[in-house]
């Protein structure tokens, strides 16, 4: 795809997520705050949503994960220990010219500030060396500013989950394997954030860290990759919009024995949406070692303790939102005009239903409040009866919402309404008890 084709989907997402309450930019009326958003109502619901249709298949429906919510702030020691503070860098170049500052590794990604047509490579400034700039955001705890108060924002959940370990085994009373889950706000001064929500300073992780004997780690490592596989499937994604990619022995991480990524085919090209890595048992080796704190296990079952390996699963609850506004969004010529789509599953849209009455009269409003009222006891739905019919089923195929629901003048002779599907436009006439049936196969089942 082009990079005119890329900007224009893009900028088209954006708007839309501004117009219909999605995302907002930071701050925008100072001027905004770089690469930070604010999510709108719809946005906020959508979010909520899909960190429960998580957290409902990672902890709800096992017997073999816990959750947690630990610390943003942790001991710094947690930092020095997980080898953050030393090695969590990327190369920083500057440009003489533009004074712009970019990813040495990632400059064919970036554009210039005063040249967005032309990347870094491209424009003819001069780059300085490359040199490591550390992505942790620095605070202070307590009322004196200096070194010994230094803090961090983490700029991961996992290291909350490890030093947690021992405590959730032991009160859960869990046996290896099992594993432990958290969604959570991190951090990191990325030096080029960009692409809308994709990767932006603040943002917030769907982790789980699953403790196993050694001897199992890739019966599990495996095990885990059809699992969330089959999630993104559920949540309606695009299969052939999703790949694997196998990180190479120079592409893997220092604490990792094997790692995979699900990537999507984003308009700007594929990238990761979710890691699942074998990191082995290096993150409990350096704790270990750095408290004194025995983290080996052992029950009845193994002749000896053990350092449980771990297999980790690491989505960005952000990014994953990107991917089904992307994944959903659809231009269809309807009647001559050119309309916007946004087909989200009902599992995850913000709102699941709207509820019109045709016309403004003849006792429609009250019986379409009614309707409203009751589905509102289990759903999130909308009401409206602004303007034309066809123009609030527009409103509402653009803001997401799978089903659409007309009160008119046989409703009020035989309680039967019309209901309209966005994705196949068919419309079907039931009572309220069968669009409670449908909404509750369609969101729940």
């Amino acid at each position: 795809m082009s990079a005119k084709k890329t900007e224009t989907v893009m900028d088209k997402i954006v708007s839309l997520c501004k117009r219909r309450g999605y995302v907002y930019p930071s701050s925008e009326i100072y001027g905004g705050l770089g690469s930070c958003w604010d999510y709108g109502p719809l946005g906020a619901e959508l979010k909520r949503n899909v960190k429960t249709f998580w957290w409902d298949a990672m902890t709800n429906r096992r017997n073999d994960v816990e959750g947690i919510d630990a610390s943003i702030l942790m001991h710094p020691e947690v930092w020095k220990t997980s080898g953050h503070i030393d090695e969590f860098t990327d190369p920083l170049v500057d440009c003489k010219t533009c004074k712009g500052r970019f990813r040495a590794d990632k400059l064919e990604e970036c554009r210039c500030p005063k040249k967005p047509s032309k990347t870094p490579l491209e424009c003819g400034g001069e780059l300085t060396e490359a040199r490591q700039f550390n992505l942790m955001f620095k605070t202070f705890m307590g009322p004196v500013e200096d070194a010994s108060n230094t803090t961090y924002l983490r700029p991961e959940t996992a290291q909350g989950i490890y030093v947690n370990f021992l405590n959730v085994k032991n009160s859960s009373r869990q046996k290896i394997p099992f594993g432990i889950a958290q969604i959570g706000k991190a951090f990191r001064n990325e030096i080029t954030p960009g692409n809308f929500i994709f990767r932006t300073r603040e943002f917030e992780q769907m982790e789980m860290q699953f403790f196993i004997h050694p001897d199992e780690d890739e019966k599990w490592f495996e095990y885990w990759r059809e699992q969330r596989w089959a999630w993104y499937e559920a949540l309606g994604i695009k299969m052939d919009k999703l790949r694997w990619h196998e990180h190479a022995s120079d592409e893997l991480a220092h604490y990792a024995k094997a790692a995979y990524d699900i990537e999507y085919e984003y308009p700007f090209g594929w990238q990761e949406l979710e890691g699942v890595h074998n990191r082995t048992d290096f993150d409990l080796t350096r704790h270990m070692e750095a408290t004194g704190k025995d983290m080996r296990y052992f029950d009845e079952r193994f002749t000896e303790k053990f350092l449980p390996y771990i297999i980790e699963t690491s989505a960005g609850c952000d990014r994953t939102l990107l991917t089904i506004l992307v994944d959903g969004y659809d231009e269809v010529e309807v009647k001559g005009d050119k309309r916007v789509f946004l087909r989200l599953s009902p599992k995850v849209a913000p709102i699941k239903a709207a509820v019109f009455p045709l016309v403004k009269k003849d006792g429609m409003p009250e019986y379409a409040k009614k309707v409203y009222q009751e589905l509102k006891k289990r759903f999130k739905v909308f009401y409206d009866e602004a303007g034309a019919v066809g123009r609030r089923y527009a409103r509402m195929d653009e803001a997401g919402c799978p089903f659409c629901v007309t009160v008119d003048g046989q409703t009020l002779e035989d309680d039967t309404m019309t209901v309209r599907d966005r994705d196949s436009m068919e419309q079907t006439r039931m009572n309220t008890a069968e669009l409670l049936a449908l909404l509750d196969e369609k969101v729940n089942g």
